[in-house]
């Protein structure tokens, strides 16, 4: 029978106001389904700008958003045999986390180790996992390393991977949060003053760019690659968003991106996207679990939001203090 539910919805596209907490009910999980009640969600940058409609080939609305969760298996759908009720599990599911129960495909879901925190565990399915398909094996010891926004959730888990192999980190940041990065042993620059150019320019270069920012954001990381040969990462096209801009399209500025390729020399580039299709997407996650429980990483946890409080979340996500992941308390 149905299991009622309560979750976030957004109604349209525009601003925080679209955002509902609603009731429905939820079908019993089909064929190799299986149900989870969510204990916690991811929040990000991909909620707002799926909000305001601009997420690459997102969903029209309404639409219940929630990029991931980690949850206990409720009720096993027909022909539905990996997990037991009960089992604590990891999910990326682009879209339907923030609600109190989800169905998803069996083969998506992951355990979770016994002993791992579910709010770390959560940070880590999406935040953690996209840094480190950019860094695991791609950086040496002493490498230098650039990465904007080091007080967010995907570029303070750059941060700290890139230190773990042993990279000299600089890069952008709230200038609120710069003596607690100068406390973990990186570098800040405030991002609008452009002092970063000038600065890593002068030291020949940085190996490696991260940049979610997109537009005219990476052309400016691309000029402070090394010419000896240097790597720059886009993950994102936020700029807009964050500095309140109207929005644009990241298409032709992908393109610009990746044609950069086809200069004849050292620097490269890369536009990376997380999929949970990918074949390095579980063993990673698993890795990043066995990471974690060691406490070879501190895995960060900015703000905690209830699920009745996500429309807030939505209107304080430029404000919000701290540093690395936001994630949703849901039950």
């Amino acid at each position: 029978m149905p299991t009622e539910t309560k979750n976030v919805c957004i109604t349209a596209f525009g601003g925080p106001e679209v955002v509902k907490i609603v009731s429905s009910s939820l079908p019993d999980p089909p064929s190799k389904h299986v149900q989870v009640k969510v204990l916690y969600s991811g929040f990000s940058g991909a909620d707002i700008n799926m909000r305001l409609g601009h997420y690459p080939m997102q969903k029209k609305a309404p639409l219940v958003p929630g990029y991931c969760h980690v949850g206990r298996v409720h009720i096993n759908g027909p022909d539905s045999k990996k997990f037991n009720v009960g089992d604590l599990v990891a999910c990326l599911t682009m879209y339907d986390s923030e609600a109190t129960f989800t169905n998803q495909p069996e083969k998506y879901l992951i355990p979770v180790p016994d002993g791992l925190d579910p709010k770390v565990a959560t940070a880590l399915i999406l935040d953690w996992n996209t840094a480190y398909g950019m860094t695991k094996g791609k950086l040496h010891k002493g490498d230098k390393v650039f990465v904007h926004g080091m007080s967010g959730a995907v570029g303070y888990a750059l941060m700290m991977l890139a230190k773990l192999e042993g990279g000299e980190v600089y890069g952008t940041a709230s200038a609120r949060n710069h003596q607690a990065i100068r406390d973990l042993g990186a570098t800040p620059f405030e991002y609008k003053n452009k002092d970063w150019i000038k600065a890593m320019k002068d030291m020949g270069g940085v190996q490696a760019v991260y940049d979610p920012l997109g537009f005219e954001s990476w052309d400016e990381s691309y000029s402070i690659l090394s010419s000896k040969g240097g790597h720059l990462y886009g993950y994102g096209g936020n700029l807009a968003s964050l500095n309140g801009q109207e929005p644009r399209s990241i298409m032709w500025p992908t393109v610009k991106l990746l044609a950069q390729n086809l200069k004849l020399c050292h620097r490269r580039t890369t536009f990376y996207y997380i999929t949970k299709d990918q074949d390095t997407f579980e063993p990673n996650l698993n890795e990043l679990f066995q990471l974690a429980k060691e406490k070879q990483i501190n895995v960060s946890i900015k703000k905690v939001w209830h699920l009745d409080d996500v429309p807030t979340a939505h209107k304080e996500w430029t404000s919000t203090t701290g540093m690395g992941s936001v994630v949703v308390e849901i039950a």
